[in-house]
């Protein structure tokens, strides 16, 4: 892959745009799972599916090139990815985490790593003081979420990395929210790359999987044998699908990225909404970081209605919005993280953080940006009217 391409282009015309045998100009679909050997004496590049297989090293390659790195790991899920990094650890290892890190991720590192001696801290990575009051002698990672899911918090990467150079830890940034068509986490010190594949990157909910990428021959060969001893790698027909959502990201991305800060100016003048968060808007405060270290604000935001209540009847009310798990479609997705992204997390846990009962995700789509605010104002025309409140202005 040429350096001097763009993003967009890179995407399009890599080492994999055809299949050097055929010319085929789509990735070969290799459903085998074992493979014929020469000889007692002499291996081919491949044996099992499980240790490596061609379509699957087609994406693990893309991704690390797109990436900045030197190797790419294909998994299951996401999930599967930042379990398969984590067994990096061992037992009396310690691990620093942004707080409003995803729920899944949060159910991994206090119900399963604890149950093997790995100790574990949260804490506002947003706050580079409190990132570095809490490394101990025994931290070994230091994991980032930026934009953080759900309420968007930004971690200035640079400034952790640095942090965990100094203390000899590696950092971790999940960069499922960006990706690297708006951010590149290796550029910026990072040691550790992953994505839920799922999302922004395979972008049509038809795929679950998961990315890691790494910039270290020695992590690089630490994470390979994982893979293949853990064993939770990313079946053919996923990896090629993955690879056909990759082509058009940075054209998706765009579109959604213009609909979401559309979006989020529109839902700051929504007397119903109290909270709108979107790193893209100028008093985020995360704002000034986030465009030094990405170069856009992404497609999802978060905001926040009164309670429960208020959120029950304007889901009843919306169109548009796919009312589900997940993020990074082509349709709009909007969710509850109460009961879906961190129902995971405990009540109380979840309040601390700032996500109350009263607040919505919103993963922006394709769909023309107008016919969603005419939506959203429907359904806050039917909440106000449930209120008794008189309706203020339109959508527009």
């Amino acid at each position: 892959m040429r350096d001097d391409f763009c993003f967009e282009t890179r995407l399009l015309h890599n080492k994999h745009k055809w299949e050097p045998e055929t010319g085929a100009v789509s990735v070969p679909i290799y459903h085998a799972s074992t493979y014929h050997q020469p000889d007692i004496d002499r291996f081919g590049p491949y044996d099992y599916s499980r240790s490596g297989n061609p379509t699957r090293e087609a994406l693990e390659e893309t991704i690390a090139e797109l990436e900045g790195g030197i190797r790419g790991f294909a998994f299951a899920s996401g999930m599967s990815a930042i379990s398969t990094a984590f067994l990096l650890l061992s037992k009396g290892d310690h691990v620093l985490m942004c707080e409003d890190v995803y729920g899944g991720t949060y159910r991994m590192v206090t119900q399963v790593l604890s149950r093997f001696g790995i100790e574990y801290t949260f804490v506002d990575m947003t706050d580079l003081d409190q990132v570095a009051s809490n490394i101990k002698s025994n931290t070994k990672v230091l994991y980032v979420e930026t934009p953080s899911n759900p309420l968007l918090k930004i971690t200035n990467i640079q400034g952790v990395a640095k942090l965990a150079k100094a203390h000899g830890c590696l950092t971790f940034v999940d960069n499922t929210l960006m990706t690297p068509a708006l951010q590149r986490p290796l550029e910026l010190g990072a040691d550790v790359v992953i994505h839920s594949a799922t999302k922004f990157i395979a972008g049509h909910s038809d795929v679950v999987a998961g990315l890691v990428v790494v910039k270290d021959p020695e992590l690089a060969d630490q994470l390979s044998f994982l893979q293949n001893a853990f064993g939770a790698v990313l079946g053919v027909q996923d990896a090629w699908l993955v690879l056909r959502g990759l082509k058009t990201l940075s054209v998706r991305l765009k579109q959604s990225t213009a609909s979401a800060l559309a979006m989020a100016k529109y839902l700051q003048k929504v007397p119903e909404v109290l909270d709108v968060y979107y790193p893209g808007l100028p008093h985020h405060p995360g704002y000034a970081v986030h465009m030094l270290q990405a170069e856009g604000a992404g497609a999802v935001l978060s905001f926040r209605l009164k309670d429960e209540q208020a959120v029950k009847t304007f889901v009843r009310q919306v169109e548009i919005p796919v009312f589900a798990v997940s993020l990074g479609a082509v349709e709009s997705i909007l969710s509850y993280p109460a009961k879906m992204s961190h129902a995971a997390m405990p009540k109380e846990a979840r309040e601390q953080r700032g996500i109350t009962d009263g607040l919505l995700r919103l993963s922006v789509g394709l769909e023309d940006v107008h016919d969603l605010m005419d939506d959203f104002e429907r359904a806050f025309k039917a909440l106000r009217k449930e209120r008794g409140v008189t309706a203020i202005g339109t959508a527009g």
